[in-house]
């Protein structure tokens, strides 16, 4: 097949719209310099907003607001969005209505093609863990969103909001062998990390094996965005937000 010449995808996680720093003017910024990177697609990792501390029951930013100032992400082959945790605590079919709404194609247990360069690709988003805790189902919904597609050609890129269910889609619970990467956020990259300690906690059941960053591991490339925004403490040290961009070439 032909060589997959400098696929580049933007991930972006864990904006948490209204916490520390993460006002409406920095939320547009996002979205201008995921746009001058010129991607050929965009991947939106959940946690759009953040709750407020004494009232959970509230964001700390209207999501109407978060995803007003959202809008108008651009990339040649479409911008695709998962839920995360924070925000499935205040409806995910909001969460959804609300990505749809502004263009995004949400993918929850569902596939997508994609074709570069005369590559065809099958995208996968899947829910969050923690929403779902039935992990082995995890085979089935990646199965079932593939036999959806009309294309059963190419080579799959998977994403959730969660890496803790990587062990999930890996190894005996591979639902295919066309599965080569994995992107996800929502460990912020532990967020404080400490001199000689690194993070004291991350947020996943790997610890920090994958808190952020580029792994070749359990058979397929992982990437964990450190993600924009923080949670519970509102603070990053050592650990600065970023936009990822990962840019990808391979032969078959």
């Amino acid at each position: 097949s032909p060589k997959l010449n400098n696929f580049k995808i933007v991930a972006i996680a864990d904006i948490h719209g209204g916490a520390n720093f993460i006002t409406e003017e920095k939320i547009r910024e996002i979205v201008s310099l995921a746009n001058a990177q010129d991607p050929d697609l965009i991947i939106l990792l959940g946690d759009y907003v953040s709750r407020q501390t004494f009232d959970k029951t509230k964001t700390r930013m209207p999501i109407e607001v978060v995803f007003d100032n959202l809008k108008g992400l651009k990339a040649k082959l479409g911008v695709f969005a998962c839920v995360g945790n924070h925000d499935n605590q205040f409806g995910n079919e909001i969460i959804r209505k609300a990505l749809e709404n502004i263009g995004y194609k949400v993918l929850e247990s569902e596939a997508a093609s994609i074709e570069k360069d005369g590559e065809k690709l099958r995208l996968v988003g899947l829910p969050d863990t923690l929403r779902n805790g039935d992990y082995l189902s995890y085979r089935n919904r990646i199965n079932n969103a593939l036999d959806s597609l009309e294309n059963k050609e190419g080579k799959i890129i998977l994403f959730s909001h969660n890496p803790d269910l990587l062990w999930t889609i890996t190894g005996s619970y591979k639902a295919s062998e066309d599965i080569v990467m994995f992107v996800g956020g929502h460990t912020h990259g532990g967020q404080i990390n400490l001199p000689i300690i690194g993070p004291p906690f991350v947020s996943s059941v790997y610890g920090s094996k994958y808190a952020k960053g580029y792994f070749q591991d359990l058979g397929i490339s992982i990437f964990v965005s450190s993600g924009i925004g923080t949670s519970v403490i509102p603070a990053r040290f050592r650990v600065p937000p970023e936009i990822s961009v990962l840019e990808i070439s391979a032969e078959d």
